[in-house]
């Protein structure tokens, strides 16, 4: 490892520990305050050598009481419980949660380091903007105003969709509900998050063959788990604590542990049977196991017919792809798929897992549906130690995405059409013709925004190519670091060519540096989660509520306060704020948690009051380490953090889902079945067919204790009436409906919870009883299908497996065949992916500017096989170029290893402030630099999106290495 001499990054974090152990013995609590490491983070002590640390001291007396304050990690979205050690308002030490369900004890090398992360001395301390090129001082008040004058000026000359509001993953649930809700009051549906370059494929594929978009069971349901397969998902290092949850179940139940990746990861380490393919070829490798399924008979044939529409289909697809066409177009040998095959038949229930492997692609979504697919073939939807386990990388990356911080819904997932902002405008309290004069015009209200991904091209494009009034012109980087997308040479482009740029983050990101503006960006300083307090969605659906640790350090400000500012600035806090209490300028969290409880009936994220979820993470120890369900106590049979789906109001004391799917239990305890999103009948052109529910057989066609023994369509007040169930809603309830839309109303739109309250006392579930589909009619590619990355080196398997046609997306002209008719591939012949490191954290500012993290990993790079290697004439740890199709290109370190196959080059992308070998650490504000830079990966990354929701493509475009 590498020392940076310059005061960048720093020595060992252990010394004082050693020290104290020298004096005289200590304790384990005391020796892990002193080292700053946490229980589970001791294996990261290893790679620690010596210095010298100071620990934190409370101010003024130091036989003050130390409080103990309960938050979650703000990495990644296991939720893992931090406890916080505060004397006299000071963040003295931390311990992990041992009572919590989900990291029971244990800490990542991330997850131990957190209180660094808070009281960082590389932190944003104050607003400041750029004039001829240095970084100037200045004082809230200045900021909102000049920004807020120069927003008003663009809005007033191209209207609205001429800003564009970034959001954020790192928003708490309230935060990120408050974003939605402001830019929605601004008049625009341009905003996002990191979702769509994350998940958003995940979402599109999964909600469109089940109806919900979200992770079906749980880490710790994975303890039921006969056997695990994972694609494009590496754990250990992205999510590490979610490993302890894989492995108990592969030790105690034998499970077999088959790790699907191009790249030997340090999860694959653990595997009992590794696959290795070609990057960009999921679907093959899916159908390739299935046509072994299909051929020996092996699928769950009664599963089928009861719960699953369109499987003929997809078994002439699934025909085509024989073990040498697998082979062929995979790499993986025939025989392989074939035991993979039966250990998943043999050892059911199963789970499958995937992540950003899988989802980065430009036919995302196919590969999302195809891993559905597997599983409803197998029977393992809806049942513990089943389910299709979506692993989310930040720590609200689910809860931002349902609370809608994206350009294609409203919170909730609901969608842009007249009928679902008439419901917000109900929620909100305000005129419905009010929002809607706030946009240039209704059908922009009504149409997708820009995708974060396509950004760049907002600024770019001819604006007569685009559909809105002009281009983006002002830019606001609110918690997203811009390194971690693609095309690094053109987002500098866009970036200098914006009349303003705004960041809001405790760190200044690479934001500040990428480009080469001299003014007209501002930097405004929000503080962490631990300085704030509200509830946070871990991936498997449950919300935790944070407890403030300290208060906001330095000048930052709180990001719902900054919201606030902003709203005022603009005229419309009072609509906004209409049922939000403002202390000051900062607006009552509890009071955002009932707001969008009232309007989240899509979901189920009504039920979970503040005062519930305070009670969850009071009582953490009554839940049951692999049930998640409390035993005893005041919330005896409820599910820790009531996962979403949590029905009705929180009067109704729904316990939550931990299973999506499950008819194995009552609506009531949590049991569902699959959602009836698509109507009752398929299409014509599909061969038409019942879409519901069929077979009469308690707990699988139905739930238990269903009063209607077969599937039915979602609930309507007029359903109700039709089945004489009517008479159980209140007088209240009725009127509440009655106002809405009589009998039109449905379990979506009645704020009073009347008719899921009904619909579940009588055993059904609100959002009906329908079949899962396989077929997905309205998207490009109704059955999944194999196609080739737009940079692809196979330019044999083109004309069987092509791109799609150019279209027009989300306001935007997208390329697809016009790229891939050109072969980059000869003088780009490597292929380039990338992904996490265990270290960092997303686009790695606020990581990398933690000492504890940044000595850890010092060093950007890219890995290399030895036989590429040996032929480029480049060894390990020289400095080389790494460039992409369309000339994007970073100086790293070379990493020669075996963990790349033959023509496969790795990046993490985590690194910035490097850019095309220029160090730019000077273009900081003082003081603000992270400890490690390197180049972005993502500089090298090419253009590419998914054919559905405009996900980047980063696991497969092209690269030439050289020696630098």
């Amino acid at each position: 490892m590498l020392k940076k001499k310059n005061g960048v990054a720093t020595g060992s974090r252990l010394s004082s520990a050693l020290a104290a152990m020298a004096d005289g013995a200590v304790d384990r609590r005391t020796f892990l305050r002193r080292s700053g490491l946490a229980i589970g983070g001791l294996a990261a002590a290893t790679t620690l050598s010596t210095g010298r640390v100071k620990a934190a001291e409370g101010v003024g007396s130091s036989d003050a009481p130390i409080e103990i304050k309960k938050s979650v990690c703000t990495h990644c979205s296991v939720g893992c419980t931090v406890l916080a050690e505060v004397q006299n308002g000071v963040w003295v030490g931390q311990e992990p949660g041992f009572d919590s369900p989900f990291n029971m004890g244990t800490h990542c090398a991330k997850g131990a380091s957190v209180r660094e992360h808070a009281h960082g001395e590389r932190r944003l301390k104050y607003p400041v903007k750029l004039v001829d090129g240095k970084w100037k001082r200045v004082s809230w008040e200045q900021a909102i105003n000049e920004i807020g004058d120069k927003m008003l000026e663009i809005r007033e000359k191209s209207g609205p969709d001429s800003v564009y509001w970034l959001g954020s993953a790192k928003f708490n649930n309230e935060q990120a509900y408050l974003f939605r809700k402001f830019y929605a009051f601004w008049g625009t549906n341009n905003g996002d998050h990191q979702a769509r370059i994350c998940h958003s494929t995940t979402v599109a594929g999964v909600a469109n063959t089940w109806g919900y978009g979200a992770m079906t069971n749980s880490y710790n349901d994975i303890h039921n788990s006969r056997s695990i397969i994972l694609f494009g998902s590496n754990p250990a290092e992205a999510h590490p604590v979610s490993l302890l949850h894989l492995l108990k179940a592969k030790e105690e139940n034998n499970a077999p542990f088959i790790v699907c990746d191009p790249r030997f990861t340090r999860t694959a380490a653990h595997a009992t049977e590794y696959v290795r393919f070609r990057p960009g070829t999921d679907v093959a490798l899916v159908w390739g196991i299935l046509w072994h399924i299909f051929e020996n008979g092996w699928e769950d044939r009664d599963y089928i017919r009861q719960r699953v529409w369109g499987m003929d289909e997809i078994r002439k697809e699934v025909a085509k792809w024989n073990p040498d066409e697998v082979e062929r177009v995979t790499g993986v040998p025939g025989s392989q798929l074939r035991r993979v095959a039966r250990t998943l038949v043999n050892n059911r229930p199963g789970t499958l897992v995937w992540c950003m492997g899988g989802t980065q692609h430009t036919n995302g979504n196919n590969n999302t549906r195809a891993y559905c697919v597997l599983q409803l073939a197998l029977g393992n939807i809806g049942k513990p130690g089943g389910g299709a386990n979506i692993f989310r990388g930040h720590d609200n990356v689910q809860g931002a995405t349902d609370l809608g911080v994206l350009s294609h819904t409203l919170p909730g997932y609901y969608g842009l059409k007249k009928g679902s902002w008439q419901h917000w405008a109900r929620v909100w309290d305000v005129d419905y013709e009010y929002l809607k004069g706030r946009f240039a015009s209704q059908k922009l209200m009504e149409s997708k925004g820009i995708p974060v991904s396509r950004w760049v091209d907002g600024v770019l494009e001819d604006k007569a190519n685009m559909d809105q009034q002009d281009n983006l012109r002002a830019m606001v980087f609110w918690g997203h670091a811009p390194n971690s997308q693609t095309r690094g040479p053109d987002m500098k482009k866009a970036m200098e060519k914006l009349d303003l740029l705004v960041v809001v983050d405790p760190f200044p990101t690479v934001s500040a540096v990428m480009h080469d503006r001299k003014d007209g960006v501002y930097l405004l300083p929000a503080c962490t989660q631990f300085e704030t307090y509200g509830s946070v969605t871990a991936s498997n659906r449950s919300l935790q509520w944070r407890e403030k640790v300290v208060e906001p350090l330095f000048e930052s400000l709180p990001d719902h306060t900054i919201m606030y500012k902003f709203a005022k600035k603009f005229g419309f806090d009072k609509e906004m704020f209409k049922h939000i209490k403002v202390n000051g300028e900062e607006p009552l969290v509890e009071d955002i948690t009932r707001e969008f409880n009232r309007g989240m009936w899509t979901i189920g994220y009504t039920g979970q009051s503040p005062e519930r979820l305070k009670a969850h993470m009071k009582y953490q120890h009554h839940f049951d380490k692999t049930t998640l369900r409390a035993k005893g106590g005041p919330l005896d049979g409820e599910y820790y953090g009531m996962p979403w789906p949590c029905w009705g109001t929180p009067e109704m004391k729904h316990p939550g889902t931990a299973i999506l799917y499950n008819p194995q239990l009552p609506v009531s305890e949590g049991g569902l079945c699959f959602r009836a999103r698509f109507g009752v009948e398929a299409p014509e052109e599909w061969g038409g067919g019942n879409l519901l529910a069929e077979g009469a057989q308690e707990g699988s066609s139905y739930p238990v204790g269903s009063e209607i023994k077969d599937g039915y369509p979602e609930f309507t007040m007029a359903m109700l009436k039709k089945l004489g169930w009517d008479k159980d809603l209140t007088d209240e309830e009725r009127q509440t409906i009655e106002a809405i839309a009589g009998d039109k109303t449905n379990w979506k739109t009645d704020l009073s919870g009347g008719i899921q309250r009904v619909a579940i006392k009588h055993g059904c579930a609100p959002f009906g009883n329908a079949k899962a589909r396989t077929v997905v009619w309205n998207f490009p590619d109704p059955i999944p299908l194999h196609r080739e990355p737009l940079y692809t080196p196979r330019r044999d398997l083109l004309p069987k497996y092509a791109t799609y046609s150019d279209r027009q997306m989300y306001r935007l002209p997208t390329r697809y065949a016009s790229i891939q008719e050109t072969d980059f591939s000869k003088d780009y012949p490597i292929i380039l992916t990338s992904g996490r490191l265990v270290e960092y954290e997303g686009g790695g500012d606020e990581t990398r500017s933690n000492p504890w993290l940044a000595e850890l990993q010092q060093n950007m790079f890219v890995e290399i096989n030895p036989i590429d290697a040996n032929n480029l004439g480049i060894q390990d740890g020289q400095m080389v170029w790494v460039e992409g199709p369309e000339k994007g290109k970073v100086k790293v370190q070379a990493m020669v290893t075996e963990r790349v196959g033959r023509g496969v080059a790795f990046m993490p992308f985590h690194f910035g402030g490097w850019f095309q070998g220029e160090d730019r650490r000077a273009k900081y504000p003082e003081g603000a630099d992270p400890y490690v830079l390197g180049e972005a990966c993502n500089t090298a990354q090419t253009y590419g999106y998914d054919s559905v929701t405009n996900m980047q493509e980063t696991k497969a475009t092209l690269c030439k290495i050289w020696l630098a």
